[in-house]
C-alpha cells in the first residue's frame, strides 16, 4: 500500500478511528490492532510475504527469551547466531543468491570453464532490508545486554511491523520503539498536527519534486547515448532531488503517521544536501542506516581507534557493505566505494567531525566558503549518484564520458526551457528548506508567528499544488532495497 494511493487515505483514517476511539482503554488490545493494521498494510502487496515477517518475529522472539534465560556465554552466542542467520539469511535468499550465482558463473567463464547453473525466479519482498535490520538491532541489543527483552509477543510484533516504517525505514532500534509500545499513549492535539504537518510536507516531496524529477531522469537515464552533456547534467541533478524527494518524503510521512499513534520514530534525514564536507553529509543522510552500521558493525570493527591500515580497511567495509545493503549490483557497491574514498581523507586528517551544526546558523546566507563547500560536496554527491542510478557500470561511465563530450551544449538555453517547471519547483523546494533547515523538517516552524488565516494558506497552497502538479505515480525508489 502506498502512502501517496487512495488506498491509504483510506485505511488510515479507519485505523486512526478504532485506535482512539474503540481500543485506547486497553493497551494491549491497541498493540494488537496495529499488528492487524500493519499486516494488512504489508499484505496488500503480497500477502505471501507476510509469512517471512511472521517467521522472523517469531525467531527473534524467542531468541530474546532465551537470551535472558542463560547466562553461559556460548548458549548466548549460539541464540544470536542463530538470529543473525536467520534474517540475514532471508536477504541472502531473496536478494542476493542471483548476484552471487550470476558472478561465480561469470568467474569460472573467464577462465575458460563454462557451467550451468539455475538462478531463482523469485520477487524481492518489499522491505525486506528494512525489517530484518530492525530486528536483528533487538538480537544484538538483548545480546549485548543493553535492554532487557520483552514478554509481550503482541508488543514484540508491533514493534517488528509497524506500518508507518516497515517497507522504508527509519530503521527503528529496539531501545526506544519497544518501550512506546508497553506503556499507554494518551492522544495530544499538538502531536497530531504537528504529524499532519509533517505529512504535508513529505507528500509535497514525493509528488511534486520525486514523482516530477523521476520522468525526466528516466527519461534521460534511458535515451543517455542520444543527448547531450548539459542534458545529460540535468539528468543527474533530476536523479540527486528524486531519490533526496522520494526517500526523504517517505521518511516525514512515517514519521508523521507515527505522530498521529502516539510514537516519536528517530529522525532519518537532516537537510544533507546543505553539508559542506561528505562526513556530514552521511551524517544527515540516511540517519538511520548510517547510525546502524555504525554501531553494528564499524564500531565492533574497531572503528578507528586502530592504526591507519585498520581505519582505512573499516572505512572501505563500513560503506561498501551499505552500498550492497542497497542492492546486488557492481553499481551500489562503486557508489560505496567512492563515498569511502570521499571520506577518508577527512578521517585521516582528523576533520571527519569539523561541521557538526547546522550551516550558517541563525543567518539567513551562507558565507562564501560555505557555499563553496556546500556546492563541492553536492558535486562529489552528484558523481556517485550516477553509478547508484545507472543500469550498469558500462552505463555508468558512458553517461559520464557523454557529460564531457559537448561542452558547447552548457550555453544553450533552449535545453534548460523543455525542464521550466520542475526547475522553478526544485528553486522553491529549495528556498524553503533553506528557511526550515534548522527545525526537524522544514515547515515545521513556518509560519509559527504568522496570523492563523496566513498560516492556513500557506498549508492549504502546499496541498493544491501537490494536487494539482504532482507527477506520474511512481513507487518509492527504496522499496527495491
Amino acid at each position: 500500500m502506498l502512502f501517496n494511493s487512495i488506498d491509504f487515505a483510506i485505511f488510515l483514517p479507519i485505523i486512526f478511528i478504532l485506535y482512539w476511539f474503540v481500543t485506547s482503554k486497553n493497551l494491549r488490545l491497541q498493540n494488537l490492532l496495529i499488528v492487524i493494521a500493519s499486516y494488512t498494510f504489508y499484505g496488500w502487496w503480497d500477502w505471501r510475504f507476510l509469512s517471512l515477517i511472521i517467521f522472523s518475529t517469531i525467531v527473534d522472539f524467542f531468541v530474546g527469551q532465551g537470551l535472558k534465560r542463560h547466562s553461559n556465554e556460548t548458549k548466548r552466542k549460539l541464540l544470536l547466531w542463530t538470529s543473525i542467520l536467520v534474517n540475514i539469511g532471508f536477504l541472502g535468499v531473496f536478494k542476493y543468491y542471483n548476484f552471487f550465482l550470476d558472478n561465480f558463473v561469470s568467474a569460472f567463464t573467464f577462465f575458460g570453464k563454462g557451467i550451468q547453473a539455475n538462478s531463482l525466479n523469485i520477487i524481492l519482498p518489499v522491505g525486506i532490508s528494512f525489517y530484518t535490520f530492525q530486528t536483528l538491532s533487538y538480537s544484538i541489543d538483548v545480546y549485548r545486554r543493553k535492554m532487557e527483552p520483552t514478554n509481550d509477543f503482541i508488543a514484540f510484533a508491533a514493534f517488528v511491523s509497524f506500518f508507518p516504517q516497515l517497507v522504508a525505514g527509519p530503521i527503528e532500534r529496539a531501545t526506544n520503539l519497544i518501550p512506546q509500545f508497553r506503556h499507554k499513549r494518551k492522544f495530544d492535539y499538538d502531536k497530531a498536527t504537528d504529524g499532519v504537518r509533517q505529512i504535508l510536507w513529505g507528500l509535497f516531496k514525493k509528488m511534486v519534486i520525486a514523482d516530477n524529477c523521476a520522468e525526466f531522469a528516466n527519461e534521460i537515464f534511458n535515451n543517455s547515448a542520444e543527448l547531450s552533456g548539459s542534458t545529460l547534467v540535468l539528468g543527474g541533478l533530476f536523479f540527486a532531488f528524486q531519490i533526496y524527494g522520494d526517500f526523504s518524503g517517505y521518511s516525514d510521512i512515517a514519521i508523521g503517521t507515527s505522530r498521529l499513534f502516539g510514537f516519536n520514530l528517530m529522525r532519518n534525514f537532516a537537510f544533507p544536501y546543505f553539508s559542506r564536507d561528505i562526513a556530514e553529509f552521511w551524517r544527515r543522510w540516511h540517519i538511520s542506516l548510517s547510525t546502524w552500521f555504525r554501531d553494528y558493525l564499524y564500531i565492533p570493527l574497531g572503528g578507528s581507534r586502530g592504526g591507519t591500515w585498520m581505519k582505512i580497511r573499516n572505512t572501505f567495509i563500513i560503506f561498501i557493505v551499505s552500498g550492497f545493503w542497497h542492492g546486488a549490483s557492481w553499481t551500489f557497491i562503486i557508489w560505496g566505494a567512492l563515498n569511502a574514498i570521499y571520506f577518508l581523507p577527512l578521517m585521516l586528517t582528523n576533520n571527519n567531525r569539523n561541521n557538526l551544526e547546522t550551516v550558517a546558523q541563525g543567518k539567513d546566507l551562507p558565507s562564501i566558503r560555505e557555499l563553496v563547500q556546500m556546492l563541492l560536496t553536492f558535486g562529489l554527491t552528484f558523481f556517485a549518484w550516477i553509478f547508484f542510478r545507472a543500469d550498469n557500470i558500462g552505463h555508468a561511465f558512458q553517461y559520464i564520458s557523454g557529460i564531457f563530450q559537448d561542452p558547447e551544449s552548457f550555453i544553450n538555453l533552449s535545453i534548460y526551457g523543455q525542464y521550466k517547471t520542475i526547475i522553478v519547483f526544485l528553486f522553491i523546494f529549495i528556498c524553503i528548506e533553506w528557511i526550515g533547515r534548522e527545525n526537524q523538517y522544514a515547515i515545521e516552524k513556518i509560519g509559527s508567528s504568522w496570523a492563523k488565516p496566513a498560516r492556513w494558506i500557506f498549508y492549504f497552497l502546499i496541498a493544491l499544488t501537490t494536487l494539482l502538479y504532482s507527477g506520474q505515480q511512481q513507487e518509492f525508489i527504496y522499496f527495491q532495497f
